[in-house]
């Protein structure tokens, strides 16, 4: 492991050296590849600076305490810290979701349950819409498709980094186990006799694609326009304004109709096919390799309950990794943090088991 540390302090100084060269940057492209790697590396590097360090404390600890008893106990507490920094070099030198740092496309979609359904469809959508205001992202509605109680029968959002993230902290790094299907139990707004009802819907999110990413050929598409229309089929435009695109070879079909223009709603849905066709790229990657597939928590089936939402016992559960807390009120208000990163220590505790 160290040894493979040390090649990436080389690349590292050498990369420091080049991004002083003022004549780097005058290919910008070029010069936001560099940061990008060095960004990734300066965690490592200094990881291992202070695993270094702290091996170099010890042995000095050691030697005084040989004179003096008192530093014995400084020498069990660097020890601890030796530990902790080895397993943390451990996690961090592991291979990293090329995904990591892009943006993504989250898609809440209601599923059983009827208006219940949607009414949770809307929550999970404003439980996103306050985590990304926490940490600092922008969001856009892309296309929604409202219900008759306010609810969302489908939505689409566009989640964007504001600047370079810090590695691990992308918006695909964190969102990437949201997907799957979200389970609410509660008594709904339209019981009136107070019972608890169990509805579930579906969370879909792909890393966003670049034009130059996923090339597609025009030939491959159908594209139908229709008139869009508001909850419950009320007519929100009088013009052919809403746009479905069928993809031919995969038959993944997307639409919008938030725009009001034609031309902006096709700009819309081909970048939501772009989005989903890189996706379907990267999961078939992953089924050709299968190992590698099973040691990430994010690739469990999207057929599986991957959380449930108990309001009566104020309680989230996240099947996957066993996670569960008693604050599901602000979880909903965007204090998703912990659900996360429950499922990002999980997936790296894998990956490690996998490696030994």
């Amino acid at each position: 492991m160290f040894e493979a540390v040390e090649e990436l302090i080389g690349e590292h100084a050498d990369l420091e050296k080049r991004l002083a060269d003022p004549a780097v940057h005058a290919d910008q492209r070029e010069a936001m590849r560099l940061n990008k790697r060095y960004a990734e590396l300066t965690p490592i590097v200094g990881a291992y600076r202070s695993w270094k360090q702290t091996g170099e404390d010890i042995d000095t600890a050691r030697e005084l305490a040989q004179d003096d008893p008192d530093f014995a106990d400084e020498v069990k507490e660097l020890e601890a810290r030796r530990e902790e920094l080895t397993d943390r070099l451990r996690v961090l030198l592991l291979p990293r979701d090329p995904s990591d740092d892009k943006d993504v496309i989250l898609e809440v979609k209601a599923g059983e349950g009827g208006e219940e359904s949607a009414l949770f469809a809307g929550d999970l959508l404003r439980m996103y819409l306050r985590y990304a205001e926490r940490v600092g992202w922008k969001t856009e509605i892309i296309d929604a498709n409202e219900s008759d109680l306010g609810g969302y029968k489908d939505v689409q959002v566009a989640v964007k980094a504001k600047g370079s993230p810090e590695p691990g902290q992308g918006v695909w790094a964190r969102l990437k186990y949201e997907g799957g299907v979200h389970r609410v139990q509660r008594v709904p707004a339209t019981e009136s006799q107070g019972r608890i009802h169990t509805s579930a819907a579906g969370v879909l999110v792909t890393p966003e694609a670049e034009e130059v990413e996923v090339e597609i050929n025009q030939n491959d598409l159908r594209i139908d326009v229709y008139r869009s229309s508001g909850p419950g089929g009320q007519s929100v435009n009088t013009t052919d304004s809403a746009v479905r695109i069928t993809h031919l070879p995969t038959g993944i079909v997307v639409s919008c109709q938030n725009e009001k223009s034609q031309l902006q709603n096709k700009e819309q849905a081909l970048r939501i096919l772009r989005s989903r066709l890189l996706a379907a790229a990267q999961e078939e990657a992953e089924r050709e390799a299968s190992d590698a597939r099973r040691s990430q928590v994010r690739t469990v089936d999207r057929s599986e309950r991957i959380r449930t939402y108990n309001f009566p016992e104020n309680r989230i559960s996240d099947h996957r990794v066993g996670f569960k807390a008693y604050n599901l009120d602000q979880v909903l208000d965007g204090a998703l943090d912990p659900v996360i990163q429950a499922c990002v220590d999980a997936d790296a505790a894998a990956k490690l088991a996998a490696a030994q």
